[in-house]
């Protein structure tokens, strides 16, 4: 079976309003020359413009989706919240919750990337296909059910999910996010239900600043089925792996669910502007390894991925076609054009020593929950 990319060139067209960076526009605030949010389409069009110079894409399945429908969104979004945004979409656009403004026709742009995350998952649970990728824009895992905050309109995989559950594809899931940012919309949809798993591995008090905590568990029914992983700034590519080997896949292989999703954000890339992680082009690629090879072991290869953050323009697209090329196993590779740049980082027994403190912690807290 072939690995599915959803992706749609309409996607590339939501507008991101009068920002200059993560600032409105306005008094002592200049425009930008893009005069909008860090969340642009270039750096989604750049991987698919990527693939299709390498000759990647070609061994990728193709295609677009419907967009979601007002069932699919009203299984996740209170129908006063799409009332008001899709008003506001017919006219003339405008912004909603924190930092999510969009233009005319952004309802429909966001219930398309909905729709991008929703085919995909179902192709995966169907058989349809071995794993999938939807290049799902605006990112949705910010988004809570009634408050859009940090790009994001809908939370596309949650509507993904809850059209899986109806159509009775599958009843286990598991959400792992490691976009640098905490999936705060995700983990907030989930907090109090036992049948999907969020695990968020992100920078400590990035964005929002409020949240992530690794105390933060879940409450009632959801009590122990959400995972926080905050790390500190710089941790690179052997802090990821460690957290990936040490917290996130005993806790997916505790769980034994039908199928893995990832949140694939990419701003953990190690010169993104809204980051400091200090991750690679080969850490994506080697946590790809991990989450397939855990898929393979617990549901049959039952894997797949919706892009979420990443806000470098010359670096997501080499990180993404890293991990597409590992999920189809295609020989088609991109060298790292930064490969050796972003390893000149000395070796500083102080900070390793903290970091494996730091995961060994958490690990023991979970363990005493048995």
């Amino acid at each position: 079976m072939s690995t599915g990319f959803y992706c749609d060139e309409r996607s590339f067209w939501h507008g991101g309003g009068n920002y200059a960076g993560l600032l409105p526009v306005g008094g002592l605030v200049q425009p930008s020359e893009t005069a909008g949010l860090p969340e642009s389409p270039e750096t989604k069009r750049r991987l698919k413009n990527l693939m299709e110079v390498t000759g990647l894409i070609h061994d990728l399945a193709v295609s677009s989706a419907p967009l979601a429908s007002r069932e699919d969104l009203e299984r996740v979004h209170p129908a006063h919240y799409l009332d008001e945004f899709k008003a506001l979409s017919d006219d003339k656009g405008g912004e909603l919750g924190r930092r999510t403004p969009f233009g005319p026709g952004g309802y429909e742009l966001a219930a398309l990337s909905a729709g991008l995350s929703k085919a995909a998952l179902a192709a995966v649970l169907r058989g349809e296909q071995k794993n999938a990728y939807a290049l799902s824009r605006p990112p949705g895992h910010h988004c809570l059910p009634d408050y859009p905050n940090g790009f994001c309109l809908f939370n596309n995989l949650a509507v993904a999910i809850e059209a899986a559950k109806a159509e009775g594809l599958a009843e286990r899931f598991v959400v792992l996010d490691w976009d640098v940012h905490h999936g705060n919309g995700t983990e907030a949809i989930y907090y109090d239900r036992d049948d999907v798993l969020t695990i968020s591995i992100h920078q400590d008090r990035n964005y929002p600043m409020d949240t992530g905590a690794f105390k933060d568990r879940g409450e009632g029914a959801g009590l122990g089925y959400n995972l926080n992983i905050p790390l500190p700034p710089g941790v690179g590519h052997t802090g990821y792996l460690q957290a990936m080997e040490m917290l996130a896949l005993p806790a997916i292989r505790d769980f034994k669910p039908d199928v893995i999703i990832i949140a694939c954000g990419f701003d953990a890339g190690a010169n993104d502007p809204l980051g400091r992680m200090l991750a690679t082009h080969d850490t994506f690629a080697m946590m790809t390894d991990q989450v397939m090879a855990l898929a393979d072991e617990l549901c049959g290869g039952k894997l797949m991925m919706s892009h979420e953050g990443g806000y470098s323009e010359n670096y997501v697209p080499f990180c993404g076609h890293a991990v597409l090329q590992r999920m189809s196993g295609s020989s088609i590779e991109a060298a790292d054009p930064f490969d050796g740049v972003f390893d000149l980082r000395q070796p500083d027994a102080a900070f390793d020593a903290y970091l494996t403190s730091v995961l060994e912690g958490f690990a023991q807290r979970l363990a005493s929950e048995g």
